[in-house]
C-alpha cells in the first residue's frame, strides 16, 4: 500500500515538474517568436540557450558542463525551439487548464444558469446537482490527471533532451575542452608538485637537517671532552640522543605528507577504517569491494577522505557523518555526507579546492551538493583502470 502510494506521490511530482517546464516553454518560445530580432544577436541568443539549456539539465537531473559559444548552433536552437515548443507549452496548457476547469466547475455549478456548456461535462452528462458534480467531475478530474501523468513526462522530456542536443558541442569543440582541461590540470600539477618539493626541502632544511647538524656538533664535543671531563660527555651524548629521537619524529611526519605509511602498511581499505576513529565527529565508514588500485589513486582517494572529514569537523557543525567507497567498473567513489549547516564552496579556498585539483589531475572529478542548512555531499570520482 505505501508503495503504491509513493509511486503515485511520485508520478504527481514528475508531472508537476513537467507541467511547469513545459508552460515556461511555452512562455519563452513565445518570447523567442515575438522577440526574434533582438534575440538573433549574438549576446542575446548566447544567455537565452543557455538558461534553457541549464532548465533542461535540471529537468533530466543532467549535471550541465561548461560549453564553447557557438552562434549558429544557437540560432538553430532559437528555431527548433519555436518550432516544438509552442505546441509542446500548448498542450500541457490544455491539459493542465482542463483541470483547472473541472475543479472550478466541480466547486460551483450552482452559480451557472441550467443552459450553459459548463454544466454539460463528461460525456454529455448534466451536471444539476452536489451528487451529479462531485461523481462525474470527480471522474472527469481524475482522468485529466491520470492523462497529465502519463502524457506530459515523457513528453517534457523529449523537449528537454532535444534541447541539450541542438545545443551540445561538436566532438572537435569536445576534444579542444578536453585539452584545454588536461592543459590546465597538467599544469596545476606540476606547479603542485613544485611547491610540494619546496615544502618538503624547507622542512628538511629548517627542521631535520638543523637537527641533525647540531648532533654532530653535540658528538663531536663529547668526544673531544671525553678523555678530560667524561660527565660532561656523557651529557652530550644523551642530548644528541634526544636530538636524534626529535629528528626522527620530523622525518617521520615529513615522509607521511609524501604517502601516508597506514596506505603502505594497511592499504586503501585499511586505511580509511582507521579514520572512524579520528574523524573528529561519529563517522560511519561503508567500503565496496575495490580490487586492485594503483598507488597515486590510493593516495588521492585517501587524502580526499581524510580532507572532506577535515572540513565536516572544523566547519560544518554536523553531529555525525558517512563515508562510501565503492567501484564500478573502471572508477572509484568516493562520497563524503554530513548533516551539518551546509553552504561549503570550493570556490573559497577551503582544502575542497585541493581535492578537486587532485582529482583533476587523474582525470577525475569532484561534485559538491551543499544547499543551506545541509546536508552536504562531497563525491570523487577517480578512473583506476
Amino acid at each position: 500500500m505505501h508503495g503504491v502510494i509513493g509511486e503515485a506521490r511520485a508520478r504527481s511530482v514528475r508531472a508537476g515538474r513537467s507541467g511547469r517546464y513545459l508552460l515556461g516553454t511555452l512562455m519563452t518560445a513565445t518570447v523567442t517568436l515575438v522577440a526574434a530580432p533582438l534575440l538573433w544577436l549574438p549576446s542575446p541568443a548566447a544567455s537565452w540557450a543557455e538558461r534553457h539549456r541549464r532548465s533542461a539539465g535540471a529537468l533530466l537531473d543532467r549535471p550541465v558542463e561548461p560549453r564553447p559559444r557557438s552562434l549558429r548552433r544557437e540560432l538553430a536552437w532559437l528555431v527548433t525551439h519555436v518550432v516544438i515548443g509552442l505546441p509542446a507549452g500548448t498542450l500541457a496548457l490544455l491539459s493542465l487548464g482542463n483541470l483547472f476547469l473541472t475543479l472550478v466547475v466541480t466547486l460551483g455549478w450552482w452559480a451557472f444558469p441550467p443552459s450553459d456548456p459548463p454544466r454539460l461535462l463528461l460525456l454529455g452528462v448534466r451536471i444539476d446537482s452536489w451528487a451529479s458534480a462531485l461523481t462525474i467531475n470527480l471522474a472527469q478530474l481524475l482522468l485529466l490527471a491520470a492523462l497529465a501523468a502519463v502524457v506530459l513526462p515523457p513528453l517534457a522530456g523529449a523537449h528537454a533532451r532535444c534541447c541539450l542536443a541542438v545545443l551540445a558541442p561538436s566532438p572537435a569543440e569536445r576534444l579542444a575542452a578536453r585539452v584545454t582541461t588536461l592543459t590546465r590540470t597538467r599544469a596545476d600539477v606540476l606547479q603542485a608538485h613544485g611547491a610540494e618539493l619546496r615544502r618538503i626541502e624547507r622542512d628538511l632544511h629548517d627542521g631535520t637537517q638543523a637537527r641533525l647538524v647540531a648532533i654532530a656538533m653535540r658528538l663531536a664535543v663529547a668526544g673531544a671532552s671525553l678523555p678530560q671531563d667524561p660527565e660532561t660527555a656523557a651529557a652530550l651524548v644523551r642530548q644528541a640522543q634526544a636530538e636524534t629521537e626529535e629528528a626522527m619524529t620530523e622525518l617521520r611526519s615529513v615522509i607521511r605528507t609524501i604517502y601516508p605509511p597506514v596506505l603502505a602498511d594497511l592499504g586503501l581499505v585499511g586505511a580509511l577504517d582507521t579514520l572512524s576513529t579520528r574523524a573528529g565527529v561519529p563517522t560511519r565508514i561503508d567500503i565496496g569491494e575495490l580490487g586492485e588500485v594503483p598507488a597515486a589513486v590510493e593516495a588521492v582517494a585517501w587524502f580526499a577522505v581524510t580532507e572532506a572529514l577535515a572540513n565536516v569537523a572544523r566547519h560544518s557543525r554536523a553531529e555525525e557523518a558517512a563515508v562510501h567507497v565503492s567501484r564500478e567498473g573502471a572508477m572509484l567513489s568516493a562520497r563524503i555526507t554530513d548533516d551539518g549547516t551546509g553552504g561549503a564552496d570550493a570556490s573559497r579556498g577551503s582544502g575542497l579546492d585541493g581535492i578537486g585539483r587532485r582529482a583533476a589531475a587523474l582525470d577525475g572529478t569532484m561534485k559538491i551538493s551543499s544547499p543551506p542548512g545541509g546536508p552536504t555531499v562531497v563525491t570523487v570520482e577517480l578512473p583506476c583502470a
